[in-house]
């Protein structure tokens, strides 16, 4: 199986480019440099595309050239920026720059669009087409957050999400939104997990938690697939 990351070189993506696959599969980082260190699972191939997703006129059309003759089964977009202020009590939405409030929207909703776009005759021709798009807690109905330009685009990746898999069911693909809670990025996945859930007091999930609910959603036959999941920290008191 050769499944993309992109927003792979640090927290999460890069969890995700060290924990998944199998002998045999391949795995292709994308970020905007590759970082050092990496570990792949044993017998899994790793390649790296350097790519810039903020700027999607010109990072897409370079990640679909870097395929060329190459197939691809899954998909995993991971990426997503936020504001300045955003999850402190600082936040205000009058105070948002105009510009990063359209960046934000560039990386986290038209980059997407536009990937997904270029890469789908690719992903159709697998046996088992798979999209994963990393969303948040703060795109579900009744947040408890009052973060307007993040929660407007982990909004938009739900409806992305919903209309690929209608648009697509008969080509049989997968398309999976993970409905993800505050994360502890600051351990890595070579961390024993009884460690790195001990921090955050309960309010934060591990990587390892995320890489393998993935795993999971990858290991599905043919015959099914995770649509939506919702994997909010213990003790947040929003769920």
């Amino acid at each position: 199986m050769k499944t993309m990351v992109v927003g792979a070189s640090k927290g999460l993506g890069r969890a995700l480019i060290e924990g998944l696959g199998e002998a045999g599969d391949t795995l292709i980082g994308v970020s905007r440099s590759q970082p050092q260190g990496l570990v792949a699972q044993t017998g899994v191939a790793l390649q790296w595309i350097e790519a810039d997703l903020t700027n999607p006129e010109e990072a897409v059309p370079h990640l679909h050239r870097a395929l060329d003759g190459q197939g691809l089964d899954t998909l995993i977009y991971n990426l997503g920026i936020w504001e300045p202020q955003a999850f402190t009590s600082a936040y205000d939405f009058l105070g948002d720059d105009d510009a990063h409030i359209q960046a934000m929207v560039s990386c986290n909703v038209s980059a997407p669009l536009l990937l997904i776009k270029r890469l789908l005759p690719l992903l159709l021709k697998s046996e088992r087409p798979r999209i994963i798009l990393t969303g948040s807690t703060s795109g579900l109905p009744r947040s408890g957050r009052p973060e307007v330009t993040f929660g407007a685009s982990k909004f938009a990746l739900r409806g992305i999400a919903d209309a690929l898999r209608e648009g697509y069911r008969q080509q049989n693909l997968g398309v999976t939104c993970l409905n993800l809670g505050y994360l502890n990025t600051d351990d890595l996945l070579s961390t024993p997990r009884d460690i790195a859930e001990q921090h955050g007091e309960g309010q934060l999930i591990p990587v390892h938690d995320v890489v393998q609910v993935v795993r999971m959603a990858l290991s599905l036959s043919s015959a099914s697939f995770v649509s939506e999941l919702t994997l909010p920290a213990i003790g947040d008191e929003r769920f």
